[in-house]
């Protein structure tokens, strides 16, 4: 039999809620909180408590009716909105404060045990209630379920016998604080808070009720509702009782105001059980819920042999983390520890709400919807109220977030399912996309965006690299590999090569984009996607290309050059030798005809070259052949401009031939920049022989042609 989907919205959700609620602080510590507060801000310390659980309320109802909510609860509330890495760094604070929570409500029990037998062994009968209940739990929730309903009853009864008494009007000295050494405003928050977290418990039983996306809002609101009622009139109660100092010295005035002591005791016991009862069994759900991910090993969700599926291994550990507390805390430390990991918690689940309303997913349809700013009040109210509560305490606890944040993204966990981070990012994109487009792009923030078409890059490693090596300058790289033929006869072939281009883009760690496209005639395709390709202000600006002059199409080759120049799109065309390859990466040279179009496009490539770790002892050249005293000053105010370092040499020879000079200068060069020229109708042949001339050199070559609008060194 399976244990999934057997509650209702009573006894699932509001139930084990209000039983959380209603416990130890309501009986022990709520007079203190009057007497050190008073009335006021003991006021007003409930509603700061119960406004940060109600907004946690609506966020986490929000989300669960969006949702087919699993067992887990707020753990997989978060992971399911945040991403497993994010919801598993939340999760296993989570499930640890849940287990602490037993050691703190069977601690508020053995004290109030001692108001009637003050010579018991504390640590004896904590040991012993908790060793019964684990093993209450370990039968079976069913078990414990039936066993809160009696418990909800005498708790009642219990409240009533203390509210019947005829005391109702508020004493003057219990109006205004009196803060006892060591104690202020939020040092009463931190040990009051714990009454309103409560609201963990049913949503601890996420993946047993049957319908969580209805019970988990319903209940929770409906508990939050009926235990503020409550709190205000037990506070009211107790600030017309005695005088504040006898409120913090005396933790049995309840028990001595009420008309039958006996059911206080009755009530003191039945809430710190129930509530001991209902965090043992949501705790081990919790920590089943993480093992399940693999977020923590597999072996803690062991069921142990339990037909219902009940989290056995779950309930032995929760039972050792709580019995250490239990040795070495008090109720108050206790309390503390719990509302730091509480509040986090509740922050985070602040936090995925508000992302989920903001973004706009389409994906997200809840059937109980709030604003979203509604819960990034709760986030900052939360965090707010932990740096007052204790600052150290809160750098901690963050750190450690953090820390099991990074552990978990190390072992890049794998999940099932979407997340709301690429949301985030889409809706980033729209955004700087739009920021972008209203933008003119200056030279001063202009980067590359390079279509490179590689064909199959296994085959032609080498332009995917320096692909990569441009891409370092924070620009954008999308490979392409083309394939000719129709789409009904190519689309298997695509997908074969769209995973294949993955594969290798992953394996060589290349911070670049892929396409795979069916194209009839490439090199005529080619001008459609260089048109088609970008997105509002990122926009391609460069086209580069293998060598073409060697084959049949090299005239169709070049007009479709001349096309993507028209269409104001830069041209990279890489000649690379195989048998030096790119050399040892450490000179560039850069041939400069004079002040044109290209030159400013080619100093850009070369300081973006070197600044790639493979290149970074690389030193660069600008070389001309003969030049001015004012060339030479305006080749120097170029390179200053783009802040490189570059050598200027100007060559005199008038007797050797350009290509001899070339030779002779830029034998040993590991990459020779060269402008390219414009492609005129008519000269397409005699161009393409002087290119073939130009790069006769036994070494790897780029030639250039810009088309930019706008000079790159306008504006450097």
């Amino acid at each position: 039999m399976n244990r999934e989907r057997r509650f209702n919205t009573f006894n699932g959700v509001f139930l084990p809620t209000t039983l959380s609620i209603l416990g130890v602080i309501l009986f022990l510590r709520t007079g203190w909180t009057v007497g050190e507060a008073g009335l006021f801000l003991a006021i007003l310390v409930l509603l700061l408590s119960k406004s940060i659980s109600m907004i946690t309320a609506l966020s986490l109802s929000s989300i669960s009716t969006n949702i087919n909510v699993g067992k887990g609860g707020i753990y997989y509330i978060v992971s399911r909105s945040l991403g497993l890495d994010i919801g598993g760094a939340i999760g296993i604070p989570l499930y640890f404060s849940q287990a602490i929570s037993v050691a703190f409500y069977i601690a508020g029990f053995v004290e109030s045990l001692k108001w009637v037998i003050p010579q018991v062994n504390t640590l004896y009968v904590s040991i012993a209630v908790l060793v019964v209940f684990s093993f209450i739990a370990y039968i079976g929730a069913d078990f414990a379920v039936k066993i809160q309903t009696f418990i909800f009853i005498a708790l009642l009864i219990s409240i009533l016998s203390f509210l019947v008494s005829p005391h109702w009007v508020p004493l003057k000295s219990n109006l205004v604080p009196h803060y006892t050494e060591g104690i202020n405003f939020w040092a009463v928050f931190a040990i009051f808070f714990p009454a309103v977290t409560g609201i963990t418990a049913g949503v601890g039983m996420s993946g047993e009720l049957k319908h969580p996306e209805k019970s988990i809002p319903r209940g929770t609101m409906l508990s939050i509702g009926f235990t503020m009622i409550v709190y205000l009139l037990v506070i009211f109660k107790f600030s017309a009782l005695r005088d504040y100092s006898y409120l913090i010295g005396e933790p049995m005035l309840i028990y001595k105001s009420s008309i039958i002591p006996a059911l206080i005791m009755v009530g003191i016991w039945a809430a710190t059980l129930s509530s001991t009862l209902t965090f043992i069994m949501t705790a081990p759900r919790t920590l089943q819920a993480l093992s399940d991910d693999r977020v923590v090993p597999r072996f803690l969700s062991f069921t142990l042999g339990s037909k219902l599926n009940e989290p056995r291994m779950g309930i032995i550990i929760t039972f050792i983390i709580a019995g250490i507390f239990l040795l070495q805390g008090t109720l108050n430390t206790i309390a503390t520890t719990i509302t730091m990991f509480f509040l986090i918690t509740y922050g985070v689940t602040n936090l995925a709400s508000g992302l989920e309303g903001l973004i706009k997913n389409p994906s997200y349809r809840p059937s109980f919807r709030i604003p979203w700013w509604v819960s990034f009040i709760g986030v900052v109210a939360i965090f707010f109220v932990m740096s007052l509560i204790n600052m150290v305490a809160t750098i901690v606890s963050f750190s450690l977030i953090v820390l099991l944040y990074l552990f978990l993204k190390k072992r890049a966990l794998t999940q099932t399912w979407g997340d709301l981070r690429n949301g985030i990012w889409l809706s980033l994109i729209r955004f700087s996309l739009f920021k972008i487009n209203s933008k003119e792009i200056y030279s001063t923030n202009w980067r590359p965006n390079v279509m490179v078409f590689t064909g199959n890059p296994k085959t032609r490693l080498y332009l995917t690299k320096f692909a990569a090596w441009l891409g370092r300058g924070n620009g954008i790289i999308t490979l392409f590999n083309l394939i000719k033929g129709e789409i009904k006869e190519q689309i298997k072939e695509r997908e074969k090569n769209w995973y294949s281009l993955k594969q290798f883009v992953e394996r060589e760690k290349l911070n670049v984009f892929f396409e795979v496209e069916i194209v009839k005639e490439p090199l005529k395709e080619i001008e459609t996607i260089v048109q088609a390709h970008g997105l509002g202000g990122l926009a391609s600006n460069l086209a580069l290309f293998g060598w073409p002059f060697d084959g049949e199409n090299r005239e169709k080759f070049v007009e479709m050059i001349r096309n993507i120049l028209m269409l104001r799109k830069n041209v990279l065309i890489l000649k690379y030798n195989k048998e030096v390859g790119f050399g040892m990466k450490r000179s560039i040279d850069i041939w400069w005809r004079g002040r044109g179009k290209n030159e400013g496009l080619m100093l850009m490539i070369a300081y973006i070259i070197s600044i790639n770790p493979e290149w970074q002892n690389t030193s660069v050249r600008v070389l001309k052949i003969g030049s001015s005293p004012r060339e030479k000053e305006e080749l120097k105010s170029l390179i200053k401009k783009l802040h490189m370092s570059a050598e200027i040499k100007i060559i005199e020879d008038e007797k050797s031939s350009p290509f001899e000079v070339l030779s002779r200068e830029s034998k040993n060069s590991d990459l020779i920049i060269m402008g390219m020229p414009f492609f005129k109708k008519g000269l397409e042949k005699s161009l393409i022989e002087r290119l073939r001339q130009a790069t006769f050199l036994n070494r790897t070559m780029l030639l250039v042609r810009s088309a930019d609008i706008t000079d790159l060194l306008s504006g450097s």
